[in-house]
């Protein structure tokens, strides 16, 4: 008799849960006022089809249900875009209407509640403060009055690997941590004339940052479900975000103290003397509060370095897999020097297999791999009523391997991007790894010269090679979900200077 209740009671629960997907199909499907979509689960939608890595899990969707689906996460709508054609659409054609970016609540505990440029809605406060940070530090007369910066933090880098060479030279570098304190060492020398990564602060930075990438991108199902939160509370996410705020608070008021009671920065205003003049009142016109203040810091801090690290991380990992591409690159990087060490821009610009192999790693390893919009009015996106509040999840990871675009997309092939026009700055649509349209990351150009000085110098300093006597194609490509998608294991490298260099 139990037995029997049993498979009555189960059998009922089913027969509802089916009836509940006939109604929703028949009321969202039928008239086809939406984008095809995969069924949907009560309560939580389609987040049980999210795994760890959500850009894979959502490029699988893609191939069933089409470049332009409908998800709900949770109860929010959310379209997800996987080729350059909806791309274009949304960032480009209905930029204005996509110009917001998602408000998480786990984001709004470290970023001072979504106050910074990269997460502020669209509107005037958010145009002031972009306006600063893209003329100030960013624009392009900047970047270039950089290069005396760069030319010595990177030779500062290559001596560290060297002293690693030549104390035993099968002692296997960490390119990984390197990476991350040198670009952490450019941007904070560009940006605040000091290298923050030297003192206590800034080493505390790394590690909170460290700390945070990890946990923000470790999707919270209590974002969409709010009714869930408690499930934070007791697994200790909330505490764990709360000390993170905490530490990342208490950091930059060391770093803006210090600059407020020091004078070291040189004879040249650097982009925190501008802000500080601006926060000071002495600036016309002008003026930002001190959450504002403290929110561009953390934007240009954990941006900065975080991105470029990733990058170059993942460039050497498909080197090291790819030896012919390694072999041509260093041919073209020590063929243009011709046994000089200083590689200046001029020489930067004749090495178009360099921009090529960089442009490559942006394709298939992008370090953000998922821009989330927010839809700020009705819109019609191809044919398709979209009410506002509904996610744009762009999935440039998918956009850099798409079939449509690509030939053998999920290969590391470098020449196709010789004699080509493609680039990566937010007209190709297929290439998108800052983004496109109003929202696209404003550091472009900086990461972009200090991808190619770095992996030129590597280049023509260094022959590589794997511990061990490891084969390249044994190298682990493991991803490792967060903010931005790094490799899980860290890169331990193998250097030998190169005599001719």
């Amino acid at each position: 008799m139990e037995e029997f209740q049993f498979y009555t009671l189960s059998l009922t629960i089913l027969a509802l849960f089916y009836a509940w997907c006939f109604i929703r199909s028949v009321k969202s499907g039928g008239r086809e006022t939406s984008p095809p979509s995969p069924p949907t689960l009560p309560v939580i939608g389609n987040l049980h089809q999210l795994g760890r890595l959500a850009h894979r899990s959502l490029w699988d969707l893609s191939r069933k249900h089409g470049p332009l689906m409908l998800l709900h996460f949770g109860q929010k709508p959310a379209l997800v875009v996987s080729s350059a054609k909806v791309a274009k659409e949304v960032l480009k054609t209905h930029d204005l209407t996509f110009a917001d970016k998602i408000a998480m609540s786990d984001a709004k505990k470290i970023f001072y509640d979504l106050s910074d440029i990269f997460n502020l809605p669209y509107g005037d406060t958010w145009r002031k403060l972009r306006s600063i940070v893209v003329h100030e530090l960013l624009s392009s007369s900047r970047v270039m009055s950089f290069s005396s910066i760069r030319d010595e933090e990177i030779a500062l880098f290559i001596e560290n690997i060297q002293e690693c060479c030549s104390f035993d030279s099968s002692t296997p570098v960490n390119l990984t941590n390197m990476f991350a304190a040198l670009s952490n060492d450019l941007i904070s020398r560009a940006a605040f004339g000091k290298k923050h990564g030297e003192e206590e602060h800034g080493k505390k930075f790394l590690e909170v940052l460290e700390e945070s990438v990890g946990l923000l991108g470790n999707l919270s199902v209590a974002e969409f479900i709010p009714w869930l939160a408690w499930i934070d509370r007791l697994n200790g996410r909330h505490a764990a975000l709360d000390r993170i705020a905490e530490k990342m608070d208490e950091i930059l008021d060391a770093i803006i103290e210090d600059h407020l009671r020091s004078s070291y920065t040189s004879n040249k205003e650097n982009f925190m003397d501008i802000l500080l003049g601006i926060y000071k009142g002495d600036t016309p016109g002008v003026s930002i509060d001190l959450i504002s203040l403290k929110s561009v810091i953390l934007d240009i801090f954990a941006a900065g370095t975080e991105t470029t690290a990733t990058t170059l991380v993942w460039l050497m990992t498909e080197l090291l897999r790819q030896s012919r591409v390694m072999k041509k690159l260093q041919d073209e990087v020590r063929g243009i020097m011709k046994g000089k060490h200083h590689i200046s821009d001029d020489e930067l610009q004749k090495m178009h297999y360099l921009k090529a192999v960089i442009k490559e790693t942006l394709r298939l390893h992008p370090a953000v791999t998922i821009f989330i919009h927010v839809a700020r009015e009705y819109v019609n996106l191809m044919g398709y009523e979209i009410a506002p509040e509904t996610l744009a999840v762009v999935n440039v990871w998918a956009l850099g391997r798409d079939p449509a675009c690509w030939d053998e997309p999920e290969k590391f092939v470098p020449e196709r991007f010789l004699n080509s026009s493609l680039n990566f700055k937010g007209f190709d649509f297929e290439l998108i790894p800052f983004g496109a349209g109003r929202r696209i990351c404003p550091g472009i150009g900086f990461a972009a010269i200090s991808l190619e000085h770095t992996v030129a110098n590597l280049m023509l300093r260094f022959d590589w090679a794997l511990p061990d006597g490891a084969k390249g194609e044994d190298l682990d490509i493991t991803e490792r979900p967060g903010i931005t998608i790094r490799k899980k294991n860290p890169l331990l490298v193998v250097a030998t200077v190169n005599p001719s260099a």
